[in-house]
């Protein structure tokens, strides 16, 4: 047998891996990767590495805030070639989002086009769309051509990208972001820039300052479709000190009044992110399912603003009670969430406070100022180099007209001279000041103040030109000194930050457009509880209900024997006088109920509506009966099999269209009967003519179950020769034990039995024969 150790293929052998270890290890590097580079946003720039990109491409197109406008196809196309190699349609959405002034607080994208809108329709395509930067995108980019930022190459490398833009203003909290990543997510609410700059500027002063206190400064969010926040203060201050919470926001709206006692409410700001077409539809169908019944109408009137009407059914409603209804069911009022989930160094992600977060865009700009000091301060030191050289030649310009002229190599000569040791040629000196250290004295020029001499043009020669360069050279080195003492303090280096923000609050704080706080704040008063029946016109109806199950409103009450219209085939079942304020029950055969507002019934000019269709009865169930709710009303409900119990009418009011589970059935078994209790006994009588009587008290009170046994049936052999029950329950009433028992005959003739003792037994019990003259059908009406 060959040993593996001595295969001399042993090199090119695969080591194997364990599945778990190498699927860990590429996940994670997923998870990593979605986290870093896509969800996530950079706490010191608020910026996604995409939206980052977009930015630095259009700044390379150099379109300015005040230049030209560019097709958006070329500047994703550029985006996705250099710096972004993903799809152009998500960067072109990306694009699209920063230029849709109702999803961004300050949009960093001038879009000129259809760039989509708050109904939610869609961007058009990027051929037919143009766009440039706006101000604050540029106040985003500036100093990034003064080594503000580091860099990095692009994803091929051949060029170069910024690793994190230098950022004037604290743009995570002014724009807000959102994002879901592998195990983490990131929510942050748009902000007021006024604001945000505030709780900087007192930041710098106060670097211990503590959560509650920024509060005083950024009250909360300022969504860019305005609304008004509700979240209570407290709430408020525990959201930005953990990084977790909610804030509600509602819609604003007022009433308008139409004369003569009529009303409507006007919807002039809806809350962030919620689709103004969707919200219609919303509205519409809470309408049309009559979950609002105090609602009668919705419309959009909108152009530029919002403007959505809302007409309550009746002049008597309270718009606040109706506000307080369509805050419970639609999207005019939210919960915006609030996850401070962010990369604090642009590598850590972290869930931060608000203070954690404006800490982390200070020391951003500490650093950006530091960086930009010393890269100006090498820019001076280059200019004072090449300056040291002109004014040397000046100082000598007979000498080096000289070497220009005769010399071979007038660079390497101008560089040989001795020049500490040539006179000058003006004869005052006195205004001649060397950038150099005391005690170097002026000896070789370097190979750039040579350069600098021999590319200086013939026209120059002039002694004003001599006065120029020595002033410039005062000015540098003034600046150089102030540069020195700036890199050198840091509460200088705070002094000239708080500057810097003071300058960037002016261009987009409270004065400028749009600079205006939007989101109002409110205390949420919820509004009274008010019966839907107490905002309801009190008018007489008769309710009618066919054999097939259409059910319609009849104005006023009629009288119960007229003769009405029904379908081929179809007939009257219930009728009966009620109120619009009235609320209906319906019972079915699988048990459950059912209920019914009669103000939100059809009119009595058709057939009326089937009531299958207002509540969810299944087709395989039965109505067995229809009826008013009365308060504190008690009713016994009964099954085909002979099983019932007592439940108060309160109980069975069901909230939703699939009504209320009371009587528990399964099987073959099926609801049949439900009576108003009406006096102290119950007298039942089965389908075989057996008759019982006994006690109220006997029925137990429940709110749903199967109940006990009111009347016990035998067991008898059916044609098939299986077992079937004998009889079963046929009709159940209740009554007076001191007045006897009343039942109708037929004829219009009615018949009582003042004495029931001889039908009078325990519960569950089989019965006797029934009363003399009891109707043949066993039915007590």
């Amino acid at each position: 047998m060959t040993d593996v150790t001595d295969d001399p293929n042993m090199d090119q052998l695969e080591v194997a891996e364990p599945l778990r270890r190498a699927i860990g290890e590429r996940y994670l590097t997923y998870a990593l990767s979605t986290i870093m580079h896509r969800a996530l946003p950079d706490a010191r720039d608020g910026l996604k590495p995409v939206h980052r990109r977009i930015l630095y491409a259009m700044r390379e197109l150099k379109l300015s805030a005040s230049g030209g406008f560019r097709k958006s196809a070329k500047i994703s196309g550029d985006v996705m070639g250099n710096y972004h190699p993903h799809g152009d349609a998500a960067i072109y959405d990306a694009m699209a989002r920063l230029a849709q002034d109702f999803n961004v607080r300050y949009p960093l994208v001038d879009g000129q086009g259809n760039f989509g809108n708050i109904d939610g329709d869609n961007p058009a395509a990027s051929r037919y769309t143009e766009a440039r930067m706006t101000a604050a995108a540029e106040a985003l980019l500036e100093g990034l051509n003064e080594n503000a930022v580091d860099f990095r190459e692009n994803y091929d490398g051949t060029l170069n990208e910024p690793v994190v833009l230098p950022a004037a203003f604290p743009n995570l909290l002014a724009n807000g972001a959102a994002g879901i990543a592998v195990g983490m997510a990131t929510n942050i609410p748009p902000h007021n820039i006024e604001e945000l700059i505030g709780a900087c500027l007192h930041l710098i002063k106060t670097p211990d300052a503590r959560d509650e206190t920024l509060l005083n400064y950024v009250p909360g969010p300022d969504f860019p479709t305005g609304g008004v926040i509700v979240e209570p203060r407290e709430n408020i201050a525990k959201a930005y000190a953990t990084g977790r919470g909610s804030f509600r926001l509602r819609c604003k709206w007022e009433v308008e009044d139409l004369g003569r006692g009529t009303w409507q409410i006007v919807i002039t700001e809806i809350p962030y992110q919620v689709q103004k077409s969707k919200l219609i539809e919303k509205i519409a169908e809470l309408i049309q399912t009559k979950k609002i019944p105090i609602l009668a109408d919705v419309r959009d009137e909108s152009a530029d603003d919002i403007r959505l009407i809302l007409e309550p059914k009746s002049k008597n409603v309270d718009p606040a009670v109706l506000m307080n209804l369509m805050f419970r069911n639609s999207d005019l009022e939210i919960k915006f969430s609030l996850n401070m989930n962010v990369l604090i160094d642009g590598v850590t992600p972290k869930v931060c406070s608000l203070k954690e977060v404006l800490r982390a865009f200070l020391d951003h700009r500490r650093d950006v100022l530091q960086r930009r000091s010393r890269h100006r301060l090498d820019k001076i030191d280059h200019r004072l180099e090449v300056l040291e050289g002109l004014i040397i030649a000046f100082l000598n310009l007979d000498r080096v007209i000289d070497i220009i002229r005769y010399d071979d190599a007038p660079k390497q000569a101008l560089m040989a001279e001795n020049w500490a040791d040539k006179k000058p040629r003006a004869t005052d000196e006195s205004d001649y000041r060397s950038p150099l250290p005391a005690g170097e004295g002026v000896g070789e020029l370097t190979e750039v103040q040579a350069e600098a001499i021999l590319n200086m043009r013939l026209r120059s020669l002039r002694r004003l030109e001599e006065i120029e360069l020595t002033r410039e050279r005062d000015a540098l080195l003034e600046e150089r000194a102030g540069l020195l003492e700036l890199l050198g303090s840091e509460d200088l280096q705070w002094i000239r930050i708080s500057e810097e923000l003071k300058e960037t609050r002016k261009q987009f704080g409270r004065s400028s457009e749009g600079g205006k706080r939007r989101s109002d704040f409110a205390e949420a008063v919820e509004a009274e509880e008010v019966p839907l029946e107490a905002m309801i016109d009190r008018e007489p109806i008769t309710i009618v209900c066919s054999q097939m199950g259409w059910i319609r409103a009849m104005t006023g009450h009629i009288d119960l024997k007229r003769e009405l219209k029904f379908k081929d085939g179809d007939g009257a079942r219930f009728i009966f006088h009620a109120e619009t304020t009235d609320r209906l029950l319906v019972f079915a055969s699988n048990g459950r109920f059912y209920t019914l507002q009669s103000s939100n019934l059809p009119g009595g000019r058709g057939m009326g509506e089937p009531l299958r269709l207002m509540v969810d009865i299944p087709n395989e169930a039965e109505i067995i009966d229809l009826f008013i709710h009365r308060p504190g009303q008690k009713l016994l409900v009964a099954s085909t099999e002979g099983n019932g119990f007592m439940v108060p009418e309160d109980e069975i009011l069901a909230q939703t269209r699939t009504g209320k589970q009371v009587l528990n059935v399964k099987d073959d078994v099926k609801a049949q009967l439900v009576r108003p209790i009406a006096g102290d006994h119950v007298a039942i009588v089965s389908q075989n003519g057996k008759f019982l009587v006994f006690p109220v008290e006997e029925l137990p009170e429940m709110t749903r179950g199967k109940g006990v046994r009111l009347q016990k049936y035998n067991m008898a052999r059916g044609r098939q020769g299986t077992l079937e029950l004998d009889g079963g329950l046929s009709d159940i009433t209740t009554f007076t034990w001191e007045q006897g028992l009343s039942w109708e005959m037929g004829g219009g003739k009615t018949r009582h039995e003042p004495d029931m003792s001889e039908w009078l037994g325990k519960r569950a019990g089989v019965g006797k024969k029934p009363p003399y003259g009891f109707p043949r059908d066993m039915k007590f009406t």
